[in-house]
């Protein structure tokens, strides 16, 4: 979809960019190819050194560039050209307070599946996060990157698409379970788990030395990131189809990998009343 686009060109806008799709210019190439549109001669030049360099840029893997240039609400058209190089991020934390630190965090690549504990090796998340080009997170440019970037004093520098906004523009909203049950996905035993569940299990950790609600923690964490791709996927999709692009540009949808991590069901049945007990003293929640 990146290589159909024209709105990062300075200039064009939606009803350009719609314009030219309608008159058969769909890529790129087709607007060297014999464009069928008549512009003046200094805004054909304008827009065709403007592709020279998205071409160079993208040769480069530069997804910063289109990033920068495109509005945030479109951020999904990065995907397709960059998803080999796409992290799927989620962390949880030790507490819902505003200064909280990080108690997990999970990244999952489409082949590879990675998790950082608080005391154990959190210091390897920045070296291996910097691989990539471009992060997906749901409600990460609000919570989970500045907090990354606060607890652990480095900077997420990678072009970044939060789903929070792309499946709210689609008509799904209410945080990253509510949007996962509207599109049909099934949890299993870590239905139950939400955010306030993990600070619990977390605690209950490092309290009791407890690694049942470790494994636990850390197969909510996962099954977030895991999750990511699913939700990835049908929003690129439903975003291609409401902007009124052909069905080429769609990708199939794959299926999601086994989580390696399973809870511990007598762990979760263990500290559902304490979670009851704190959830009554929240309402929010």
């Amino acid at each position: 979809m990146l290589q159909n686009t024209f709105i990062h060109i300075p200039g064009v806008g939606p009803k350009t960019e719609q314009g030219f799709w309608a008159a058969g210019v769909k890529d790129w190439a087709t607007f060297f190819n014999g464009m069928p549109l008549k512009l003046p001669p200094a805004r054909r030049a304008h827009i065709a050194e403007e592709l020279h360099e998205s071409k160079r840029q993208l040769a480069s893997h530069n997804a910063n560039f289109f990033a920068n240039r495109l509005p945030a609400g479109q951020h999904w058209r990065l995907f397709d050209e960059f998803r080999d190089q796409t992290a799927y991020l989620d962390i949880e934390t030790t507490g819902l307070e505003a200064d909280c630190t990080i108690s997990t965090i999970a990244v999952y690549d489409e082949s590879t599946m990675a998790t950082y504990v608080n005391g154990k090796n959190l210091d390897d998340f920045a070296g291996d996060i910097s691989g990539y080009k471009l992060l997906v997170t749901y409600n990460g440019k609000c919570f989970d990157v500045p907090v990354i970037e606060r607890v652990l004093g480095c900077r997420l520098d990678q072009a970044h698409i939060d789903l929070r906004y792309v499946l709210a523009a689609l008509g799904f909203k209410g945080g990253l379970k509510r949007c996962e049950m509207q599109l049909g996905m099934d949890r299993g035993d870590l239905e139950d788990i939400d955010g306030l569940f993990a600070v619990v299990l977390w605690k209950a950790y490092l309290r009791n030395r407890d690694e049942r609600a470790l494994e636990t923690l850390l197969a909510y964490n996962l099954q977030d990131a895991i999750n990511l791709e699913a939700l990835m996927l049908t929003a690129f999709n439903m975003s291609i189809e409401r902007c009124g692009f052909h069905h080429e540009a769609l990708l199939p949808m794959a299926a999601s990998p086994e989580n390696p991590l399973q809870p511990h069901r007598p762990t979760i049945s263990k500290y559902r009343r304490e979670v009851t007990f704190l959830r009554s003293l929240q309402p929010q929640w």
